[in-house]
């Protein structure tokens, strides 16, 4: 089977593509693929390997010899799936290779926001310690995490992995409940009780068109000045401009985002341009790395090769 792989480079050049080839007779990898590209690279191809590369109906009406789409990823709507039904196309994703990655990423941020590791670090590198007249040098002091109740939204599987941790760290685990729900689950809290009690909100939620802007101007005013927000779901949960606005007028502590509504965002959104211009301190930023460790990225390519195994059978 003839198989394109249309964005290699979403995947770090670490991991091993051998259980996909073990399973088709040709792998042709491109780094990335606009969309003017994908119908004169695919028209060959049986099957196509995904990770944000768009596939619209309007592609996939023009490869008459495609049979799977492998999405590279957990998330489906780069790929118009009603479209992919009608013409006998089959769509598989990839799901439960991260949870390890995730979850060490939310506490590894959680970890350094409340224990200031690279502040002592540096006061050392700087002669603090060195100089100072007792035996220890508190610079910005430490927090500990038992104890601090920590709010999860979104409990499946990425969820429940850092509800699990949290607890071996002796923190409290709030499981929010549905915002819109008539009636709340056992173990659960309502959406509201949970942003005003916990200490640390983490997302986990999918973006849908109920949690898009989940996080806005109001749902912030409700949790503690004292809170500390972290997003490894998606960009789109999160209402950018208010965000903004909260942190600058300190309607929260800090924020912690490893995603944005446009990836990758340009040199001017707003939190970007207000980190640049030093415009506040009370966010950190990373490039959608949280699920990209290297046994996580090979965990997906190996599932990938699994789907196209199930295909042959």
């Amino acid at each position: 089977m003839q198989t394109v792989f249309l964005d290699q480079q979403t995947f770090s050049p670490k991991i091993s593509l051998e259980s996909i080839k073990s399973q088709v007779s040709e792998l042709t990898c491109y780094a990335t693929t606009t969309q003017d590209q994908v119908i004169d690279r695919c028209k060959n191809a049986d099957i196509i390997i995904t990770n944000k590369v768009m596939l619209s109906k309007e592609i996939l009406k023009q490869l008459p010899q495609l049979k799977l789409v492998c999405i590279a990823a957990t998330g489906m709507n780069n790929v118009d799936l009603n479209a992919a039904q009608a013409l006998g196309v089959s769509v598989n994703n990839v799901s439960g290779y991260s949870q390890a990655s995730v979850s060490q990423y939310v506490f590894a941020q959680m970890l350094e926001y409340f224990n200031n590791t690279a502040d002592h670090k540096e006061n050392t590198q700087q002669g603090h310690w060195q100089n100072s007249p007792t035996f220890c040098f508190h610079g910005s002091g430490s927090q500990e995490l038992a104890g601090k109740k920590i709010g999860i939204i979104g409990y499946g599987n990425l969820g429940k992995a850092v509800a699990k941790i949290a607890q071996a760290f002796g923190m409290e685990v709030l499981i929010a409940e549905r915002p819109y729900a008539n009636q709340i689950r056992e173990n659960r809290q309502s959406f509201t009780h949970v942003l005003q009690q916990a200490d640390v909100i983490t997302l986990h939620c999918p973006q849908t068109p109920e949690t898009i802007n989940l996080i806005n101007s109001k749902t912030l005013a409700l949790m503690k000045t004292s809170s500390l927000l972290i997003n490894t779901a998606r960009g789109g949960i999160v209402n950018s401009n208010d965000l903004l606005n909260a942190l600058k007028n300190k309607v929260i502590s800090h924020a912690i985002l490893d995603v944005l509504e446009q990836e990758p965002p340009s040199a001017d959104h707003p939190l970007i341009s207000a980190l640049t211009n030093n415009e506040i301190d009370n966010l950190s930023l990373t490039a959608h790395i949280a699920w990209a460790s290297i046994e996580s990225q090979q965990r997906l390519i190996d599932l990938v090769a699994n789907n196209i195994q199930n295909l042959k059978k």
